[in-house]
Order: C-alpha cells, then structure tokens, then sequence
C-alpha cells in the first residue's frame, strides 16, 4: 500500500507535470502522469544519486527515452533539490525553480520541450527522438563496465553504478532500440533496466493498430531478464521489481509496467488525447479532485513536506553515498596514483601529457597509403598514449582499419573478452553504434565508431544528437567516393558530404594525403566542443612531398594554399581528399607552360568557414575568378569557394560499377579532365 506522504509526492509531480503543459499549451502530459509512481520509486528508494553533486561520478544513472514526458523529468529535478552546473561547476542554486517549471517550453527557459544535456542539471542526456535514449544508457551501461574493469581494486570498489531508462511503446517500435537491447543482451549488462511503459497508445490511438507482439518475449530471446508489472500505480511493487532487476548481474533487465496514460483524468485517461497536447482545465480539474488534490490549491502547488521526503529520503541517502566515495577515492589515490591522475582527467575532459608523442610522420611517397590505412596507423599511435579512448565499428574494423592493437574485446569472459578491452564489436548495427557512443562519450570516454561513408545515412540522428549535445565522438568514415569502384552506386557515398557539412557543430574533414590524416586526428583529440567526422579513402593516396608543397598543418584551417605560382595567381585549382592529387598533378602541367597557378587543398569547409575573413581571401583571393573544384560527390555548397565563373567537376548523380579507374574516365576525374577545364577557363577570360 502506499502511504499518505508517499502518495502526495506521486500527485504532486503529476500535478506539476499537468500544470506545467497547460500553461505552455503545449506539450505531453499523459504520460508523466503515468510514471509520475515509478518515478517516485525510483528515484526516493533505489538511486544513488546526489542531488547536491550531480556531477558525482559514481552516482547512477536516469535516461528519459521518451523526452516529450520531460515535464515528468523537470517535476522531479525540482522536488529532488538537484543543484545547478554552471561551467562545469556545481553551484548552490536549484536546478529548476518554479518559475523554471511555470516557463515549460518557452525561450530561453530551462525545460525546454524535450530535455537537452548541459542545458539543465539533472538531465544525463538529450532525448526526443525515440530509441534514442534507449542506446544512449546501453552505452552508459558499458562504460561503467568499463570503468569497473579498469580501475576498481581490491578494497576500492568505485564503480557499481546502476543505468535506468524510462521507454515507451514508441521506443519499442524504433529499430534502434531493437539493436541496442540486442547488444545489452549479448553484452550481459547487468546494470541496466529499461523500464518500458506499456500504456496501449500512440499518437494515432490504440497501439492494436500497428503494435500487438510480445515485447516481453522479445526481450527474453535477446538475453534480459524481463518483470511485469500488472498496476502502473503500485510504487512498492516497482520498488521490488527495481531491487529484483538490481540482483540480477548477469543480464540487462526489463520491467513491463501496464499504466494508463493520463491517470486520473475524467474523460482523457487511456486516450490518446492525453499524450500529445494539454488537457484541458476541465480535465485537470477531475483529474486533480480524483487525486485527493487541495481543491483551492493554484497551479504549480507543492503541499508542505514533499520537498523535505525527499531531502530525507534521496537527498540524505545520496549526501551520504557520495561522501564515501569521495573518502574512498582520497585513500584510492594514495595507494594507486597513477590510476588515480586518470580518472581525474577524464573527470575533467582533460588529456594525459605526451598523448600526440608518437604521432607519425610520412615521408614522401608516389604511391602512397589508402587514408583508411594511415588513420588506422594514426588511431593506433594515439591510442598508446591515451588509455581511455575505445572505439570500434559496425562489423566493418578489418576494412575501416580502427582496431587497436592488443587492446583486447569489450565482451563478457563467456565470449572469450574482457569488459576493459578496448575495441567494441558493435556488430552490423550502425543505428545503435552512434547512440552507444554517445552514451560512452556522456561518461567521459573519448570514443571512435567507424563504418562506410555510405552507411553514415543509418547514424544521421545521433551524429546530430552528438552535435546537440557538443560531444566530443568521433566518426571514422571510410569508402568515401566513387573510388570504392566495383561495389557499386549502393555503396558509392554522393550526398552524404553534403549532409554531414551541413549537421551544425559537426566538423567534416577528408584529408588529402597521409600526413593530413595524422594532422586531422591531432585537431579531433583535442578538440572538445562536437563531434569530428573523418572521410577517408579506400584507394592509395600519394604522399605529397612537404619539402615542396605546403605542410599539412595547414589543415587545421580549414583549406590553405598547398601550391602556388608565387604571385597572383590566374587561376585557382582547388580540392578535398583524393582529388588532391589530381590538382596538384594538373598545376604542375600547368607551371611547366607557365601558367600562374595555385593548389588549395580543402580538407575541411566547416573549418574554413570558422575563418576571418582575411584568411580566407588570402587562401582565395576574390579577384581571381578563375577557379576549377573538384570532388567526387554532390556539388551542393562549393559555389561559394567556385565562384559564378569558375568550373567545379562533381559527380552529377550516382556512381555505377566498375573498377575505379574506369569510373574516374567515365565521371571526368582525370588529370586532363582538370587540366582542360583550368585552360577552358583562361580561354575564356583573354
């Protein structure tokens, strides 16, 4: 049974949830609503979790996976106490205020409409799309694991921390979380729940329409130990169902959790009307006299005594848990230094000293190393110098060159692994790879996923996610033109450049040579504030001669000037990645007649853009109109470095299949091809 008090926190953080959709009129109440229980008991009996320290390292973790119920999520963080982070500090100010929670989903608050990292303390990630949130913990899980393996000693226990995730049937429905519970599953992640609210409706009604399998069943094949859970409402049977998932150290767990949505109100309780838009005064109104609620009670009402259960029973609880930990990790340090100094610079996104020592440099070579090679060699160098990068790819490491080195498998010991190996095999789910990572990089592993170009089209959402939340992934993308030949259109990327450059924070960079790739991975370890995506070759890329051409560092800008006549050049010749070559072989036909000449390698538009504007007249000077482009994808965006007068050889649809060089004849990415259309160009200006 629940008693009085614990009953008017569940209706006060339903009520909240309630009052605050209606006064943005806007917004998903139902469902809140229907958690507001579990919530409860999740949060005031099972989390270790303190709200004074939210940045606690060892504190567990809450995902809200369907982020359209965020109102449940911010009526929590504000009866919780949970303090505010302001720079990467903890202050002494509430996360959420009640004017916080009165100004739902509008400008400049601190609840938007789905919960966004960074933006308000308390919330572990950025959720919306659905299954999104659901990789995200597995991925969270993971790196606990990972955590555990590498630095728990005998007598230091500092990682057990617990993943819980609130899902709906909506989540449910993606693939995504389809691939990432198959992974929990394989990976016996025994410190992850998904708590999956089974309310029967989606936004077009009862979920019969579309939706009528077994999900526990499901989920019983996939290797979770699976709870069910007849009455939404029963806090203690949660509770139980909580303690019995936590006991259970072998598998990932999932609770089955049959609620009605929008609990309470009159007319729109288990409709769908109550999950995508406010009730409605007269609705809140039952709703809140079906509570028990204080008739003449304003909205946004917090009764007396909700705040201080809660500071008695989490805030108490949490105080005294991260008290002990912070003793233990003190004693910690004194008898593992080392390890110690690790785990505050991951604590603080800090590097180790010396991680780029090792960084390799290329000696010219005609004919030169795919750039999937040389990164692969790259990743590696980093890799010995900085111990909690981890990474892998969907089932494609052998060709995208990202295993590291007796780094060992993160895998269970049943599959002959270890779960402090390095290199994950996330196995063909690109889906739940970018959603895993992320949830990696919120717990402060510097983490690298790797496929095709191609297949970037299957991680759109949380590379964007990534982008949201300025996390620090980084993206191996290989196979990245026509020039992967044979295989075809359906594995030649054409538009995927287009995409990735317009993701903002999203850092493309498709490195020309070698010596460019080491200096791409040098910028993307350090840099902090969103993700990198690296396109990279299948075939060899000549190593260009620095002691004749520009260095590679110059890729840090974005493009810079690789070539030149020494004046004012006539004619600009510019390029990204393996097309390079091919201007740098047409500027020299064009030298030897004379011709005032300049190589622009472009490694990077978004950081060219980044730019003054000095810098980049510099590299372009606007007087020249005269300029040829040249990269084997879609043309979207070169106009702007082209020019109305210049001439940019791209590919005008998709590819076909062939062997490369008879693509390169056929698309018109020769030498002559550049060659005749820099000389076209001048033609026309005399």
């Amino acid at each position: 049974m629940t008693n009085s008090l614990s009953k008017l926190c569940i209706d006060t953080i339903r009520t909240l949830s309630m009052d605050g959709v209606e006064r943005a009129k806007s917004g998903h109440p139902g469902t809140a609503m229907a958690l507001a229980p579990a919530m409860y008991a999740l949060w005031q009996h099972d989390m270790r979790y303190d709200p004074a320290n939210p940045l606690w390292p060892a504190r567990d973790r809450f995902v809200l996976s369907g982020g359209h119920a965020s109102m449940l999520l911010y009526s929590l963080i504000h009866l919780a106490g949970i303090k505010s982070v302001e720079s990467g500090k903890v202050v002494d100010k509430p996360s959420l205020s009640v004017k916080d929670l009165e100004s739902f989903r509008q400008l400049d608050s601190l609840t938007p409409g789905h919960p966004e990292y960074h933006h308000t303390s308390g919330v572990e990630t950025t959720t919306g799309p659905l299954g999104q949130g659901c990789g995200n913990s597995v991925g969270m899980a993971m790196a606990e694991r990972w955590f555990a393996a590498r630095y728990n000693r005998p007598g230091f226990k500092l990682f057990d921390y617990h993943v819980t995730t609130f899902c709906g049937d909506g989540d449910m429905m993606e693939g995504i979380a389809s691939e990432a519970a198959s992974m929990a599953g394989h990976l016996g992640l025994g410190n992850l729940t998904w708590i999956y609210d089974r309310n029967h409706i989606s936004i077009e009604g009862s979920t019969n329409l579309a939706f009528t399998e077994d999900v526990g069943k499901r989920f019983e094949a996939y290797g979770w130990h699976v709870v069910h859970i007849d009455d939404g409402n029963d806090h203690e049977a949660i509770l139980a169902a909580l303690k019995e998932c936590k006991n259970v150290k072998d598998k990932p767990s999932l609770i089955v959790l049959t609620t009605v949505i929008g609990f309470g109100a009159p007319k729109k309780a288990g409709t769908a009307s109550a999950h995508g838009e406010p009730l409605g005064n007269e609705e809140i109104i039952g709703a809140k006299a079906s509570y028990g609620w204080l008739k003449d009670a304003p909205p946004f009402y917090v009764p007396e005594g909700v705040k201080e259960h809660f500071a008695e029973g989490l805030g108490r609880r949490g105080a005294k848990a991260s008290a002990e930990w912070d003793k233990l990790f003190a004693e910690y340090g004194q008898k593992h230094p080392e390890l110690a100094a690790e785990l505050k610079a991951i604590f603080a996104g800090e590097l180790p000293q010396g991680w780029d020592k090792d960084l390799p440099v290329y000696e010219t070579n005609e004919k030169g190393v795919a750039s999937r090679q040389s990164s692969g060699e790259v990743l590696n160098a980093v890799a010995k110098n900085l111990p909690w990068m981890i990474g892998g790819s969907a089932d494609l490491s052998p060709s995208t060159k990202t295993t590291i080195k007796d780094g060992g498998s993160f895998q269970p010991e049943k599959w002959n692994g270890t779960y402090s190996g390095r290199n994950i095999h996330f196995g063909v789910r690109e889906h739940a790879m970018g959603a895993i990572c992320n949830g990696l990089a919120l717990s402060g592993l510097r983490v690298f996923c790797s496929g095709f170009l191609i297949f970037s089209d299957y991680m759109k959402t949380p590379i964007r996610l990534s982008a949201l939340m300025n996390l620090p992934v980084s993206y191996v993308f290989t196979h990245d033109s026509i020039g992967v030949g044979e295989d075809g259109p359906t594995h030649q990327p054409i538009e995927q450049l287009v995409q990735l450059r317009a993701t903002p924070n999203v850092t493309l960079m498709r490195p020309s040579d070698a010596n460019e790739v080491t200096e791409a991975w040098r910028f993307l370890i350090q840099h902090k504030t969103g993700p990198v995506a690296l396109a990279l070759s299948r075939q060899n890329l000549p190593t260009i001669d620095r002691s004749k051409y520009a260095q590679a560092s110059g890729l840090t800008k974005g493009a810079y000037v690789l070539a030149c006549c020494g004046q004012t050049p006539d004619v600009i010749l510019m390029a990204s990645g393996s097309e390079v070559g091919l201007v740098v072989a047409a500027y020299e036909r064009l030298r030897a007649e004379g011709v005032k000449a300049r190589v622009v390698s472009m490694p990077s538009l978004d950081l060219f853009e980044e730019q003054d504007q000095a810098y980049r007249d510099s590299v372009l000077p606007p007087s020249v109109k005269a300029r040829v482009g040249v990269e084997m994808a879609s043309p979207i965006g070169w106009d702007r470095y082209v020019g109305p007068e210049g001439k940019m050889i791209a590919m005008p649809g998709f590819g076909a299949s062939a062997p490369a060089g008879q693509l390169m004849k056929k698309f018109g990415f020769t030498v002559d091809d550049v060659y005749e259309a820099a000389k076209a160009l001048l033609a026309a200006r005399h």
